[in-house]
């Protein structure tokens, strides 16, 4: 299944850029982010690897992000795997003025099992979360 959603964000590009790329921000936006932990690679470069955890209510989620572009401030892509879940994020950030920055995310999902199940019923599930997570930055970004 493939997607788009994007949010405007009221800021400057090198603003957004600053807020995303700084990997103790994230809990400001990604509810139920638990912890981040370096794994392997340059830390936020191409090819490192970092382990999210994630509670999402009663269960705990681990994912595996694996940075496959850093072209800042115009994208930023990885892939995020977890049990079931493999799921291609590009990030591209397009300025529109110098106060206002649009941040487009095309994602990609592959999932097995249940969760593929998912997909074929509640399409509209995926592309919520994803919004949420992307007005939750919004919001954060906009509030400093």
């Amino acid at each position: 299944m493939k997607y788009e959603v994007e949010v405007d964000i009221n800021m400057p590009r090198e603003s957004v850029i600053r807020l995303f790329d700084n990997p103790d921000n994230m809990k400001h936006w990604q509810p139920g982010l638990v912890r981040f932990e370096h794994l392997s690679g340059e830390p936020g470069e191409v090819g490192a690897k970092s382990k999210l955890y994630y509670r999402m209510g009663k269960r705990e989620v681990e994912m595996i992000e694996t940075i496959t572009c850093k072209n800042l401030p115009n994208e930023f892509s990885g892939i995020y795997e977890a049990k079931g879940v493999w799921n291609h994020v590009q990030n591209h950030f397009i300025e529109i003025d110098e106060n206002k920055t649009v941040w487009k995310s095309v994602n990609e999902f592959r999932c097995s099992g249940f969760l593929k199940i998912m997909i074929f019923l509640m399409p509209g599930i995926f592309k919520k979360e994803t919004c949420k997570y992307l007005v939750n930055f919004k919001e954060f970004a906009e509030s400093i």
